[in-house]
């Protein structure tokens, strides 16, 4: 008995021990994975680097002069040829942009006219937040998901093929855009480049997934005119917001159309304003809203608008912002990816062209154009050898 005692001593003391040594190594691992992600670090990756300076710039849509400036001289250095394109300035709610803004395209030998084009844009939704490293390698700040992550693995793949020797200088350009974010001026213009491609690889978060389609997308913005007046004798004039209000409820009852592959039509009331003091009877009201097509088309939607509005109040003007387009399809047949569909718009369909269309970057759209705009340094680094990927696969097919 006194034996089998201290064989079970021993036991429970090789069980602890182990248990120990097994708590030890994870904390080492961890202690290694948490290690702070600073300056240093970054300066010594030109990927990290990169992302860091372009995220710093602030570039919302109509003034990407700054980041403009930037690439165009990183490129250069490089050993890249650069052409700028300029873009009309951008009237964002009244006041326009006196700074020049571009489109920039990007090769490495003697040739515009490439086999493949690696596109994203470089324009951002306010407001700015700054280039922040939170939780040792999650990097936040204004861009750094959509799309200066794309903008950056973008280039870094290339330099890479390039100096692999795995791509020919003249198979590849980069093409970097102003505007996507406010109607994608900026594409619509690189189509007077007059260049076609084989495939055009575009750039927006993914979760490093390939989309095989994204949603469409048409706006609108609704207006109501009333009377101006003392509020406190209401009855003499008319409240264009409470004319206002009746419609954008109505909205929320809308039977839109939907699809199996892409879910429901979606809308958002975004911007909403009218009057000009408390005491004062509104005289003018507006809302612009977008709507997010999951099938059908953009005359069908703004029909089904027209006739909610009309049912609501004659006097209502709805003026809708431009064409809009309805649901895309993105090709998706390269092996190797998980695939995803996207309820966000892109610039796809502002390319003209019968190439072939690749969807792909970082981050995920969920944390886009928000307060907590971030993603981690292992998604830059996989996006890199994914858009490599598709470049090859392009280039092969």
């Amino acid at each position: 008995m006194k034996s089998s005692g201290h064989e079970t001593l021993w036991l429970l003391i090789a069980i602890i021990t182990i248990a120990l040594e097994l708590v030890a190594a994870k904390t080492v691992r961890n202690n290694q994975h948490s290690l702070q992600l600073d300056e240093s670090i970054i300066r010594s990756s030109p990927l990290l680097s990169l992302h860091k300076d372009l995220v710093e710039i602030e570039s919302v849509s109509g003034n990407e002069n700054h980041v403009g400036e930037y690439l165009k001289n990183h490129l250069r250095r490089h050993n890249f040829t650069v052409e700028t394109q300029l873009v009309a300035p951008l009237d964002t709610l009244g006041h326009s942009s006196q700074a020049a803004r571009y489109n920039l395209l990007a090769y490495s030998g003697n040739r515009r006219d490439t086999r493949i084009l690696v596109s994203s844009h470089i324009d951002t939704v306010p407001p700015y937040w700054p280039y922040e490293v939170r939780h040792h390698d999650n990097i936040w700040g204004r861009g750094s998901v959509d799309a200066k992550g794309c903008v950056a693995t973008q280039i870094t793949a290339l330099h890479q093929l390039l100096a692999s020797g795995d791509v020919e200088k003249n198979d590849v350009a980069l093409l970097f855009v102003v505007g996507e974010e406010l109607g994608g001026d900026g594409m619509k213009k690189a189509n007077e480049l007059g260049l076609k491609w084989e495939a055009v690889i575009f750039g927006e978060p993914t979760e490093l997934k390939l989309a095989s389609g994204h949603k469409g997308v048409h706006g609108f913005k609704i207006s109501a005119k009333g009377k101006a007046g003392h509020s406190g004798y209401p009855w003499l004039g008319e409240n264009a917001n409470s004319m206002l209000i009746p419609a954008l409820l109505a909205f929320d009852k809308m039977q839109l159309p939907s699809s199996e592959k892409y879910g429901k039509t979606t809308l958002n009331i975004g911007r909403m304003e009218g009057g000009v003091a408390p005491n004062v009877i509104a005289e003018t009201a507006h809302a612009q809203i977008m709507m997010r097509l999951a099938a059908g088309t953009p005359k069908d939607t703004a029909k089904i608008v027209l006739d909610t509005v009309r049912a609501v109040d004659e006097r209502l003007e709805v003026k809708f912002f431009a064409e809009g387009y309805g649901p895309i399809h993105i090709d998706s047949d390269i092996e190797g990816f998980d695939k995803i569909v996207v309820n966000y718009g892109t610039d796809i369909p502002n390319l003209d062209g019968h190439h072939k269309r690749y969807l792909y970057g970082p981050g995920n759209i969920l944390v886009a154009h928000s307060d907590h705009e971030h993603l981690t340094v292992s998604d830059l680094e996989e996006a890199v050898e994914g858009y490599k990927k598709i470049i090859l696969a392009t280039l092969q097919s």
